[in-house]
């Protein structure tokens, strides 16, 4: 072998070397431990805890941050209101401080990071609920049916 090709050839494994150590280093996590990273800090409620709150009308208030065709689609919990996620920042000095607050969607996600934003803002929250979890362990939503679209003519009638 001449002087080059050797000289190269040491050189590669010198680079080799060097890219498996830094490997070793800081080993990339796996996609599984990424995913169950928290998305927010607020505590995701069963449905005892759901339960005990809904107990409490005039104590506890469930924002759904879902849109509003998701709702009537999947149901929702009593003592709602409706913000959508993206709004709810808008909002925040029309949503009353002197109840708990439990913010929901389908699955918890983005009630989740709506919790976090009330609690950041000073507003008590219990925590966030998904309404399909809640169901799935056996809690009954309400359902809400829209009213029928008015007829084109009589929308134009003073």
């Amino acid at each position: 072998m001449n002087k080059k090709v050797s000289s190269l050839l040491a050189l590669i494994l010198i680079a080799t070397a060097q890219i498996a150590y830094a490997a070793d280093e800081a080993p990339a996590k796996p996609a599984a431990e990424a995913a169950k990273a928290p998305a927010s800090k607020a505590h995701v409620l069963n449905r005892a805890e759901i339960d005990a709150l809904l107990a409490k009308p005039e104590q506890v208030l469930f924002i759904d941050v879902r849109r509003p065709d998701e709702i009537t689609e999947k149901g929702t919990f009593p003592v709602f209101l409706n913000v959508q996620a993206k709004d709810l920042a808008k909002y925040l000095a029309f949503i009353p401080k002197d109840r708990t607050i439990v913010t929901v969607s389908n699955h918890a996600g983005r009630a989740g990071k709506s919790a976090d934003l009330l609690a950041d803002n000073g507003f008590k929250v219990a925590g966030a609920a998904g309404s399909e979890g809640y169901e799935a362990e056996g809690g009954k939503l309400v359902r809400i049916t829209p009213p029928p679209p008015k007829p084109a003519d009589a929308a134009a009638k003073p």
